[in-house]
């Protein structure tokens, strides 16, 4: 008999740990593996704050496939269609290429996009925090501001280039400005011609509070920092327009500004779209064994699947972070397995091991097991979760290191030239418009069906 076929579709955290414990698993008689993914590493998404700050090296967060996968087949491409019916995956190579794929069970963990709102000049002139190109652009972004104002005479185009505007009180803005916040703090010793009245971070938010999720004492401490180093926290405000030197706020203010960075939360992958799935929040609706009730093989985690919170109860589903979409994938491996040795299917339960925040040099808070921590301590707490996190030796060994050679020798102000003269808009860098229509998926499935023998 042909072995089944597993399609994994994204090499993130739910991803990689799915096709991994599947290697270690299954026999190689039991099923083909496959994993979809347009890069050959898995982004480990919450550092990327300290690839934009220089602090880690973009090499350091990118954690190799084929250091982790043995004997998993690794299409380069994304997936940008489903057929659930025919169970057929249409798949776009690097090249541009279209293929249609076979599967006889489909994993889907696409991962989520940046969420975005219907703003004037919004999608043109601000910048994701979601990919490693982004974060590599923004630091070239930030550092092209310091140059070029410090070698303009224009006090009005200086004025603009040395505001900055981050978008979302999270863990992802917070972080960000942050870690950014520092190191145009550390340039002033090395362009002497700027003002440091003029670098100026604002960090807003339509939510009430700053990262809610820590609880009052330690939101209010992170804010509490924040402020105490200069970054102007908005919180109950939003972005009404935004144009190539200007941002206008939903209170009315008007901040001359070349560099707005989008942080305000995720959505799903367009991906869902294709697929006549029912959805919660945005979000593919699945059973607590991370099924898709409607279609035959087809399970969905991570980011892009509403998967119930059985530790919370009451309809709560488990929020998109990396912690749960590791977990899940490791239970969707198991799943899967007994799907095919015709067991019993077993519910994904996970209660959270705490939140860590890194700020940026000896700030931080943390709240690992309900603890609250701040300071040296908590920023302590943050990097060993973070190290721990990561899949392989050799990258801890790269991030470790980074930290160390960045703590000593403090930061270095290099722009690479990346893509220097172009713009980087979120639906380019995000790739939202790859993905196809159903009449386009018919066609693909139709095609293959006339190719088999």
């Amino acid at each position: 008999m042909e072995r089944p076929r597993i399609l994994v579709v994204g090499g993130g955290f739910a991803g990689l740990e799915c096709a991994r414990r599947l290697e270690r698993k299954l026999a190689p008689t039991e099923a083909w593996i496959t994993l979809v993914t347009p890069f050959s590493y898995q982004l480990y998404l919450p550092l990327l704050p300290h690839v934009a700050a220089g602090v880690l090296t973009p090499q350091s967060v990118a954690v190799s496939l084929r250091r982790s996968l043995c004997r998993t087949d690794v299409i380069p491409g994304g997936a940008v269609g489903v057929d659930p019916r025919a169970k057929v995956c249409v798949i776009r190579k690097i090249t541009d290429e279209v293929i249609a794929e076979r599967y006889d069970y489909l994993v889907i963990a696409a991962g989520s996009i940046t969420r975005t709102f219907d703003i004037p000049g919004l999608d043109d002139y601000a910048r994701g925090m979601k990919t490693l190109a982004e974060a590599t652009y923004i630091r070239d972004h930030v550092i092209a501001q310091l140059d070029l104002a410090s070698a303009s005479l224009d006090e009005q185009e200086r004025a603009s280039r040395l505001q900055f505007v981050v978008v979302g009180g999270g863990y992802a803005g917070t972080e960000t400005a942050a870690c950014l916040q520092r190191l145009t703090t550390a340039a002033l010793d090395r362009y002497p011609r700027l003002d440091p009245r003029l670098i100026k971070w604002h960090l807003i938010d339509i939510a009430p509070k700053l990262m809610p999720e820590l609880g009052e004492h330690l939101g209010t401490t992170a804010l509490k920092i924040l402020r105490d180093r200069g970054v102007d926290v908005s919180l109950g405000v939003s972005v009404a327009e935004v144009s190539a030197e200007t941002v206008k706020f939903t209170d009315g203010r008007v901040l001359p500004c070349r560099t707005l960075i989008w942080t305000a939360g995720v959505t799903a992958s367009p991906l869902i779209g294709t697929l006549d799935a029912e959805t919660v929040r945005g979000r593919i609706a699945v059973t607590a064994e991370m099924r898709v009730p409607q279609f035959d093989g087809v399970f969905a985690l991570g980011d892009v699947a509403a998967v119930p919170d059985l530790s919370k109860g009451d309809g709560a589903v488990c929020p998109p972070t990396a912690q749960h979409a590791a977990r899940q994938g490791k239970r969707m491996a198991d799943n899967l397995v007994a799907a095919l040795r015709n067991q019993p299917l077993k519910p994904y339960f996970h209660r959270d091991l705490g939140l860590v925040v890194d700020l940026g040099g000896k700030d931080a808070v943390s709240k690992p097991a309900h603890v609250e921590m701040t300071g040296v301590p908590a920023q302590l707490v943050a990097r060993g979760y973070h190290l721990m996190a990561m899949r392989t030796n050799v990258a801890k060994t790269r991030v470790g290191v980074n930290w160390l050679i960045n703590a000593a020798a403090g930061d270095d102000f290099v722009r690479t030239g990346f893509l220097a003269r172009q713009p980087a808009r979120l639906s380019d860098l995000e790739h939202t418009g790859a993905y196809l229509s159903k009449e386009e998926i018919r066609q693909y499935t139709q095609s293959l069906r006339a190719q088999s023998p």
